[in-house]
């Protein structure tokens, strides 16, 4: 099992990023929470992973530290949420945040994200609550990285949020519409449009 793994940034499209190690470039599938604490393209990164195996693909995720990935494990044990809503899950709220949903029992915040029905939140309120003190032990404070300005028009931008959103889950109709509600020409980036659309779903 490939447990964790470093090497140089060399592509960053959400959900989609590769690391390149000794000249193999890894393609792993990120959170969102993690895509926004990445460094820049050619710098180096370290992540820990998680592979799955299917009989179709291998697939590797990437998590950008431990509390993360345990709450990504501990979240594909619950009947009905396999890796794609895993990590939905983990791209519109970090694992502080989802603890906080299931302290305060908040269906809502939950409901709001694409794939996870009323049912599905029930469950996963009943079964996450006696496993989030491994998945928090030794939490800190959340930190996020802003990236640097770019080139980039932001039409082209606005674009690129509105492909990630869709491959998370969401309507393409409901992706331009969470773009739209928060595109002030303010953002550099399409992390940056991405987080913003994610946290107007979501309350604080």
């Amino acid at each position: 099992m490939i447990g964790r793994i470093r090497g140089r940034l060399v592509q960053k499209q959400a959900p989609v990023i590769v690391v390149e190690v000794s000249g193999v470039g890894y393609e792993l599938q990120v959170p969102m929470t993690t895509l926004f604490q990445l460094p820049e393209l050619d710098a180096e990164v370290s992540l820990v992973t998680h592979f799955v195996v299917r009989e179709d693909a291998q697939l590797l995720y990437g998590f950008i530290d431990d509390r993360d990935r345990s709450l990504f494990r501990e979240l594909i044990k619950v009947s009905g949420v396999g890796p794609k809503l895993a990590l939905t899950i983990l791209s519109g709220m970090d694992s502080q945040s989802f603890a906080r949903c299931v302290q305060r029992d908040d269906i809502s915040s939950l409901t709001a994200l694409p794939g996870v029905g009323k049912k599905t939140a029930e469950r996963l309120l009943i079964e996450m609550r006696d496993k989030l003190k491994a998945c928090q032990a030794g939490a800190d404070d959340e930190s996020e990285q802003r990236s640097e300005a770019s080139a980039t028009p932001f039409t082209d931008i606005a674009a690129d949020a509105e492909g990630a959103l869709i491959t998370l889950g969401y309507k393409p109709q409901e992706a331009s519409r969470m773009v739209a509600a928060v595109n002030d020409d303010g953002a550099d980036t399409s992390e940056e449009l991405i987080r913003r659309a994610l946290k107007s779903t979501v309350k604080a």
